[in-house]
């Protein structure tokens, strides 16, 4: 097995992103990359600061329309985007930032600089859609990323599969109409937002290209790891996709106050070598993580280390 680390890419400008007494703070980020240095895990590991996305390349899943208004919003001061997504002057940079290192992910990926890299970014970006931000979320940083990964390198098949506890609707949304991504998303149903039913399996060339796991409240590891061995991987290898990528959300863990699973840092890490294992065979190991949810401070910091020692496969994992 190799022994050759997980690239991290990640700044402590994340942190510009205010929300006072909100689930979605900057503690959740301070949280992880306390632990991860506290272990030891920072030790010789490659740790990339990432740049801002350009607005062209947010509009690459994102209406112009909505990337300006997001702009101005932020610039006049900020507020509420919705009844539970907050701005505050510096989100929309600091959103351009999230954008920026899931591309920058993408780009070491896939230019042979890394084999896998993981994006521990804020805020999270998996229920933005087009033309608008939502829970919790201002751009779609995964989906942003993966078209810039079809458009600037010519793939034709990218996998994404979303562990968060909440639906992807908007990455859903992004590529429901296309088969050149498959997306897989496992998720307590019924929950916010209440998208993702099994029957939501994409449209026109993009039918049979989304695979919608609902899972009841209380699942724990062993179910999910039956749906990755059940229907993930005979899917994906049926696809055969060019490069995979996780929104790594940890809100399905079972201490998270925003749901009700009953998932540990084992199960997490147990997904995470299904994932790798994956890439492994299908696309010569590239593999990009984004962090999405998981509001448990420890529960979260513990779940991402579990993550990373799975990928690093290096017997960290027992320490």
């Amino acid at each position: 097995m190799t022994t050759e680390p997980t690239v991290l890419i990640t700044s402590r400008r994340f942190l510009e992103h205010e929300t006072g007494d909100h689930p979605e703070r900057p503690a959740r980020l301070e949280a992880i990359l306390q632990l991860l240095e506290r272990t030891g895990r920072l030790d010789n590991r490659p740790v990339i600061e990432p740049d801002p996305a350009d607005e062209e390349t947010i509009a690459l899943i994102h209406d112009r329309a909505y990337i300006v208004e997001l702009r101005e919003f932020a610039a006049r001061g900020g507020g509420w985007l919705d009844a539970d997504t907050i701005v505050s002057p510096r989100s929309f940079e600091v959103a351009r930032l999230a954008v920026g290192a899931v591309v920058q992910a993408v780009e070491s990926v896939l230019s042979g600089q890394a084999r896998r890299v993981f994006a521990l970014i804020r805020p999270p970006g998996h229920h933005a859609e087009p033309e608008r931000g939502m829970g919790f979320c201002l751009f779609n940083n995964i989906a942003v990323a993966a078209q810039y990964a079809l458009e600037r390198y010519g793939l034709r098949r990218i996998a994404i599969i979303d562990w968060d506890v909440h639906h992807g609707n908007g990455t859903q949304a992004a590529f429901y109409r296309t088969d050149r991504v498959f997306f897989v998303s496992l998720h307590q149903w019924p929950l916010y937002p209440g998208t993702g039913r099994a029957e939501e399996i994409g449209e026109g060339p993009g039918r049979g290209y989304t695979l919608n796991i609902p899972l009841a409240p209380g699942s724990d590891d062993q179910v999910y790891l039956a749906a990755f061995a059940n229907e993930i991987e005979p899917r994906l290898a049926a696809y055969r996709p060019e490069l995979v990528m996780v929104s790594a959300g940890y809100d399905a863990h079972y201490a998270d106050p925003l749901a009700a699973m009953a998932v540990t840092e084992h199960g997490f890490a147990a997904m995470a070598s299904q994932v790798r294992a994956i890439a492994e065979v299908w696309c010569d190991g590239r593999l990009v993580l984004a962090l999405e949810g998981g509001y448990n401070l420890s529960a979260l910091a513990s779940s991402v280390a579990a993550t990373l020692d799975a990928l690093d496969t290096d017997g960290r994992a027992e320490r």
